[in-house]
């Protein structure tokens, strides 16, 4: 007996160390989607309005058994594709739609961006576990038109007081001034500030979101400690927020989850004047005020998969893609997993009425509670569609992780950042080291620029342009592939422009240097694919592998774009090689 006890004991410290999370930080991995587009929108909802259609329109995304009714084992028995980038996660995530409000009273749908759900393994003593088959959650109040009591902070802890587990961020390109007016009660057309946060608060917003790539975005966080003795259908009751990190005695601790949801909000900039105290969106259940913002989630993961994923990996942003040995593999992202609305009626484009008729409320008085849905003709079922065998169109959202976040200020709540919620207790990405055998140093001021890269030999190491096309701009060269940083917006290594708003899509390695040149600066550097960088100097860098900026650039396939924390860098100034001549050249991988 005694034996069996010391040998259990040994398990569970062997189990403990190896874990991916632990006591004293918190891991977590990234639920990518792809596709084009979401799973389905309409007014579907399954958990509070099972077999009839929901009060308000949806945007869905996961698994195709999505139904009006789905039996507690559907979503794990039923589907044959999902829009999660991970095979074995069945599960369906939802939040309600946004729509336009123009000034002649017409209603307009705003296009989802892109969707990504954040799985936190927070710090704590608690055992993490997987979702149980079938778990129903929802978060946030559809009928609320009031600012919360605690202010415009996220709570995400019970010893910190009542939870208030919804926001909106909002990133933008200038942000000299507030987000919110000063003097705003939450009350009349706007809402209210963040006040460890800049760039997020509850409420909507009266300023434009043009970050690039990252425009108005939903933020919402899910409690993560389950109450067996409740069930998994009980979802007004079922699911609490943990104290101090821990869950009670008994209750189950599982993934906190993170919806962090953008919604195409630049294409309506030109039709509305930014901070007036109002502002035009709308949510689909006839929300002006956006306090309402709500999610829900159905759970149709494999237990075993998702166990494995939060006993062995902390990839971060770089998503679950990337998670060691993960059970099923992925879903080819050149296909799509979509279906039809179960509700056949209009929900896009140019409209009189939001969808389901739902009156648009006011600032200041909170809707009704739970009003009745207004019936809507139920579409002949397709049945679940399976992925198309051919290519197809790409989301509008870039499965790389999106860019940096506004950092929040020191003293505030452990909240994830906009789009990247690592923290100071957050293991930060692992940054790319350089290649085998190879020792590689880096200065670059605003007045010279010294590149030395030595092999084994000695000698001295040129990087080459990876395409043609790309210096095209006369006085820039190429200069490498450096590592960057991403532990916090402002240590980035080129930090001179952030984030260049150069379009959605856009971004090329010419058009960075032509915009970083015309803003005065003497270093550009491209990243992910789709993202600019200009600046004067490069801080706290190094030289890496040049087949670790390998990403086709978003604007031009023909150019490369760095690749993940890894930016190919131009200057503007001529460079001066230092040490003897290389016996071969560094090449990058050619697009």
């Amino acid at each position: 007996m005694h034996t069996t006890l010391l040998k259990v004991a040994g398990l569970l410290a062997l189990a403990s160390s190896t874990s991916a999370y632990s006591a004293k930080k918190r891991s977590f991995a990234v639920n990518h989607f792809y596709g084009k587009g979401p799973l389905v929108e309409g007014r579907m909802d399954p958990i509070v309005n099972p077999g009839v259609a929901s009060g308000h329109v949806h945007t869905v995304q996961g698994g195709n058994a999505f139904a009006l009714t789905m039996s507690n084992d559907q979503a794990l028995t039923k589907s044959t594709c999902t829009s999660s980038r991970v095979k074995n996660d069945l599960s369906n995530y939802w939040v309600p739609k946004l729509y336009f409000k123009a000034e002649d009273g017409t209603l307009k749908d705003v296009e989802m961006f892109y969707m990504n759900v954040y799985y936190f393994f927070e710090a704590t003593t608690d055992k993490i576990e997987a979702f149980p088959p079938g778990l129903r959650m929802l978060v946030g109040d559809s009928a609320l038109r009031t600012p919360p009591a605690t202010g415009g902070r996220a709570i995400l802890d019970l010893d910190d007081g009542i939870p208030q587990p919804v926001q909106w961020t909002c990133p933008r390109s200038n942000e000299g001034s507030p987000l919110y007016p000063a003097d705003s009660d939450g009350l009349h057309g706007v809402g209210l500030q963040d006040p460890n946060n800049k760039g997020a608060g509850v409420g909507f917003p009266d300023k434009y979101c043009d970050g690039y790539a990252s425009p108005l975005r939903a933020d919402i966080h899910f409690p993560s400690c389950y109450d067996p003795s409740q069930g998994v259908e009980a979802y007004k009751t079922n699911m609490q927020f943990p104290t101090k990190g821990n869950c009670p005695k008994g209750w189950i601790h599982v993934p906190h989850l993170f919806y962090e949801l953008y919604w195409n909000t630049p294409k309506f900039s030109d039709q509305w004047t930014q901070g007036q105290g109002k502002q035009p969106f709308i949510l689909a259940n006839g929300d002006p005020t956006g306090y309402s913002l709500h999610a829900d989630f159905l759970n149709g993961w494999d237990a075993e998969t998702l166990q494995q994923i939060i006993d062995n990996c902390d990839a971060g942003s770089s998503g679950m893609d990337k998670c060691p040995n993960l059970i099923g593999g992925l879903n080819d992202d050149s296909t799509s997993c979509n279906i039809e609305s179960a509700i056949a009626e209009t929900i896009t484009g140019v409209m009189k009425a939001l969808p389901g008729n739902n009156p648009i409320g006011q600032w200041g008085v909170n809707a009704p509670t739970s009003p009745a849905p207004v019936p809507g003709p139920v579409a002949p079922a397709p049945g679940p569609v399976v992925p198309a065998p051919g290519p197809v169109e790409p989301a509008p959202g870039p499965v790389q992780p999106a860019p940096a976040p506004l950092p929040s200020s020191p003293g505030s709540i452990n909240v994830p950042l906009p789009n990247d919620p690592i923290t100071s207790n957050v293991a930060a990405a692992p940054v790319p080291t350089a290649a085998p055998n190879t020792m590689a140093t880096s200065y670059i001021s605003s007045t010279t620029v010294i590149w030395t890269t030595v092999t084994e030999s000695g000698s001295a190491a040129t990087p080459t342009s990876p395409s043609s096309g790309t210096t095209d701009i006369s006085g820039w060269s190429y200069h490498g592939c450096f590592a960057d940083k991403k532990d916090n917006e402002s240590n980035r290594v080129l930090s001179g422009i952030k984030f260049a708003n150069i379009g959605i899509k856009q971004v090329t390695t010419t058009k960075c240097i032509a915009y970083c040149e015309a803003k005065g600066f003497s270093l550009a550097g491209t990243e992910y694919g789709g993202q600019c960088f200009c600046g004067n100097e490069l801080v706290g860098s190094s030289a890496v592998d040049e087949a670790t900026c390998s990403m086709a650039c978003e604007g031009d396939a023909k150019e490369t774009c760095g690749g993940s924390l890894a930016l190919s860098v131009y200057s503007k100034t001529p460079k001066r090689l230092m040490g003897r001549h290389m016996h071969k050249h560094l090449h990058r991988v050619s697009r």
